[in-house]
């Protein structure tokens, strides 16, 4: 297991530093760098969004954070046309006070949505000033899709005599709630185990992605104690092979979309 888990992080380290290499990465680039890859024919960007959230007691507060980049990353090198914008960590979770949701657990970061939809709308007007042509928004937590998704469509009314779209592509968030449940239990996981947060799903994916976010010795903890330490399901039954399988899926569902979007005529993006 250590073997594995090794390499796998050593494919999602190798992976980022790639992009970084191929000069994908926004944060990591010049101004000059940037404005002379979208004059290259670059203008796609990708706007990662994950989120600051308990996960139980075995895995990381950063997992969405960590999953979206990674992902993001591999979605851009198979595009081969497209940049990486940073990650957004802070999302809505819930009322803070009195505490509602993952926000009962320490660390769980909420911000309201009004806050939320402000930054990701100024990040998409920061690209389409700098020439971007397409702003992908992709988000690894599903309480704020419908945000993103309404936005997108805003922008895309407010830009509608421009050449700019904006696309909320859902099958990101998407396939890792249905694609890869149903692999899961073709692999004999129960719904049970799968489980709706930091059960056997989210762990995969994070052993598949960075083992690091997840903690071993808390994984019984985990499944005992249930709802009552922020657990849906039975990480136990995770392993990063199955993770691999699932982050396959979520990129080839998000690329095929993004390509899908891109083609579609301006007049059928703006109804």
């Amino acid at each position: 297991m250590n073997v594995v888990r090794g390499a796998v992080f050593v494919l999602g380290l190798v992976t980022a530093m790639a992009c970084r290499a191929a000069g994908v990465e926004l944060e990591a680039m010049t101004w000059t760098e940037v404005r002379d890859a979208v004059r290259a024919g670059r203008t796609t960007v990708i706007v990662p969004i994950g989120g600051t959230e308990q996960g139980g007691p075995h895995l990381a507060l950063g997992k969405h954070n960590v999953r979206v980049r990674l992902l993001a990353h591999r979605i851009v090198a198979r595009l081969g046309d497209a940049l990486v914008a940073p990650v957004l960590p802070y999302v809505p979770e819930g009322r803070i006070d009195p505490p509602q949701g993952h926000m009962r657990f320490a660390g769980t970061l909420s911000v309201p949505e009004a806050a939320f939809i402000a930054v990701v709308e100024g990040a998409a007007r920061s690209l389409q000033r700098a020439g971007f042509v397409d702003i992908v928004l992709i988000g690894d937590h599903g309480d704020y899709q419908a945000l993103l998704a309404a936005l997108a469509r805003r922008l895309d009314r407010e830009w509608a005599a421009t050449p700019v779209r904006v696309h909320h592509v859902e099958a990101y968030y998407r396939t890792a709630q249905t694609a890869f449940a149903r692999t899961l239990r073709e692999h004999g996981l129960t719904p049970a185990q799968i489980g709706g947060h930091a059960g056997a799903a989210d762990t995969a994916l994070a052993l598949a992605l960075d083992p690091s976010l997840v903690r071993p010795d808390q994984l019984g903890a985990a499944a005992a104690q249930g709802a009552a330490v922020g657990v849906s399901g039975d990480p136990r039954a995770a392993t990063a092979a199955l993770g691999q399988l699932g982050a396959e899926a979520i990129v080839a569902a998000t690329v095929d979309a993004i390509r899908q979007a891109r083609q579609r005529p301006l007049v059928a993006a703006r109804d």
